[in-house]
């Protein structure tokens, strides 16, 4: 965390009426002094606490393709900045087969307070005053889950509720790039899109929601790669919205 906060923002010198922003809910693995999740502390590297790769781009997208990005920076095991807060996964108790111990019986209104309606709001005042043409949310999955045997081959894929706008055009773009696209997979959007559904749908700002496969990202090459890809992809896809 940074002076406390929950989030951290980047480029926002670069801000500018019908531009892009991107956000970035599940960046950070960071667990703060003060909350004992009971976990092995390896596990912090893994999946369920926070997106791979993703940190990397959305910096990268920030600093040198001028898209201001607002980062997460605590780990999704503390809170889960992509659920409601009435969603029990907003303190998740367990992930992909792992118990969370330190989660169970936590003071969950006080987790809220200190992190998820901190960084919801500065999301909110960030939209307010970007007044951003669309809005691109970044997140990334793992090849395998340890609780499913599921194959995962899509290389990137887009996830969308009921505005699908520019997803299906993202969804085209990247398909002509040669990648193998998933469509609202391996998650689906009508489920999974808390964050977009409160600051994207609910505006009326059409977004992106794109999942990257964490082995495409791991590296920095890998990240610098995707950060060039997607300010490409992005940036013609809010042409078309």
């Amino acid at each position: 965390m940074i002076d406390g906060l929950p989030y951290r923002q980047v480029g926002t010198d670069m801000m500018r009426p019908g531009g892009l922003i991107c956000v970035a809910d599940h960046a950070s693995n960071h667990v703060p002094a003060e909350v004992d999740l009971g976990i092995d502390r390896k596990l912090l590297d893994d999946h369920i606490a926070l997106d791979i790769g993703v940190e990397g781009i959305a910096d990268r997208l920030a600093r040198r393709h001028g898209i201001p990005a607002h980062i997460a920076t605590v780990s999704r095991l503390v809170c889960d900045f992509h659920r409601t807060e009435d969603d029990p996964a907003a303190v998740p108790t367990s992930s992909d087969g792992h118990l969370v111990p330190g989660n169970i019986g936590a003071d969950i209104e006080k987790r809220l307070d200190l992190y998820h309606r901190p960084y919801h709001r500065a999301l909110e005042a960030m939209i307010r005053e970007a007044k951003p043409r669309m809005i691109v949310a970044l997140h990334s999955f793992t090849p395998s889950l340890a609780t499913s045997d599921e194959e995962r081959p899509w290389e990137v894929a887009l996830l969308y509720n009921n505005d699908d706008r520019a997803a299906l055009h993202a969804i085209r773009l990247f398909g002509e790039q040669g990648l193998t696209v998933g469509d609202n997979q391996p998650y689906s959007g009508k489920q999974l899109n808390a964050t977009m559904d409160r600051h994207a749908e609910a505006q009326g700002i059409p977004y992106c929601t794109v999942e990257i496969r964490q082995d495409q990202i791991a590296t920095e090459a890998g990240q610098a790669r995707w950060a060039m890809l997607l300010a490409d992809v992005m940036g013609r896809v809010a042409l078309e919205v």
